[in-house]
C-alpha cells in the first residue's frame, strides 16, 4: 500500500507541476463552459422543448464525449512511456514497489486528475439552481457516469502507455483503442441481430450517459465499469512487467 501510495503521491506532483496539466484544464473549462452555454441558449428559445440544462449537459452532446475522447491520451500518454524513455523505469521497478501498485498508483494518481478537471463544473449546478428548483439526484448520479466510464477509459490510456516508450503513439493508440468502445451505440443502431443488439447495448455507453442524466443508476453498469477497468490494468500490469527493460 505505501507503493501505491508514493507513486500517487510523485504522479499527482508531475500533474500539478506541469505546465500542460494547466492547459489541459482550461481547455476542459473552456469546452464545457461554452457547451453548458449553448444547452442555455437552445433551452431558452420558445421552440426547444421542456428539459433540464444539466440532463442535456451529461452526455447528450457530442462536445462530451469529444471531451473525453482527447484528454484521456493526453492524461495517460506520458505515465509508462517517459518513464521508459527516460530510463527512470529501471530506477523505479527497483525500489521496493510491483508492477501492480505502479500501474494502479498511476492510474489513481490520472483518475484523481481526471476528477480535479470536472469539478469546476458543479457550479453549473450551483447557476441552475439560483434560478430553477433542480433535482440533485440525476446531478449526483451524471458525475458517478462521468466518473465510470472516465475510469474504463484511463485504464485503455493506461495499457497502451504500458505497450510504447513514445508518449506521442501511446496518445495515438489510446485514441484508437477507445473509438470501438465509443461506437458500440452505433453499432446496435446498426445491427439487424437480436442477439447482437442485446450485447451492443449492454456496451453502449451513450445509453449510459442517458440513464445516468435521468438519476437512473443501473448497477450493471457500474460491473461493467469496475471489470472492464479492472482488466485492462491487469492487461497494462503484464505489459508493464514483460517490457519494463525494454
Amino acid at each position: 500500500m505505501n507503493g501505491i501510495w508514493a507513486t500517487i503521491s510523485r504522479e499527482l506532483r508531475a500533474y500539478f507541476f506541469s505546465p500542460l496539466a494547466y492547459i489541459v484544464a482550461a481547455l476542459v473549462l473552456v469546452v464545457n463552459g461554452l457547451t453548458f452555454g449553448v444547452i442555455l441558449s437552445f433551452l431558452n428559445d420558445p421552440r426547444a422543448g421542456i428539459g433540464a440544462p444539466l440532463e442535456y449537459f451529461f452526455g447528450q452532446t457530442v462536445y462530451f464525449w469529444l471531451v473525453l475522447l482527447f484528454i484521456t491520451p493526453v492524461i495517460t500518454m506520458r505515465l509508462i512511456s517517459e518513464e521508459r524513455r527516460s530510463g527512470t523505469i529501471e530506477t523505479l521497478m527497483t525500489a521496493p514497489v510491483t508492477e501492480a501498485q505502479v500501474i494502479v498508483g498511476k492510474f489513481l494518481a490520472a483518475l484523481a486528475f481526471y476528477v480535479f478537471l470536472w469539478l469546476p463544473t458543479v457550479i453549473y449546478a450551483v447557476i441552475v439552481a439560483r434560478h430553477h428548483q433542480v433535482d440533485w439526484g440525476p446531478v449526483a448520479s451524471g458525475y458517478l457516469g462521468v466518473l465510470g466510464i472516465g475510469a474504463l477509459f484511463l485504464s485503455i490510456g493506461m495499457l497502451a502507455t504500458a505497450l510504447t516508450r513514445s508518449q506521442l503513439v501511446a496518445a495515438i493508440l489510446t485514441f484508437a483503442m477507445l473509438i470501438p468502445v465509443f461506437t458500440f451505440g452505433l453499432l446496435e443502431m446498426l445491427s439487424n441481430n437480436e442477439g447482437l443488439k442485446t450485447v451492443f447495448g449492454y456496451l453502449n455507453l451513450w445509453q449510459h450517459m442517458e440513464e445516468f442524466s435521468r438519476g437512473i443508476v443501473d448497477t450493471r453498469r457500474l460491473v461493467y465499469y469496475a471489470s472492464t477497468t479492472a482488466f485492462f490494468l491487469f492487461l497494462a500490469t503484464r505489459a508493464l512487467a514483460v517490457r519494463k527493460w525494454r
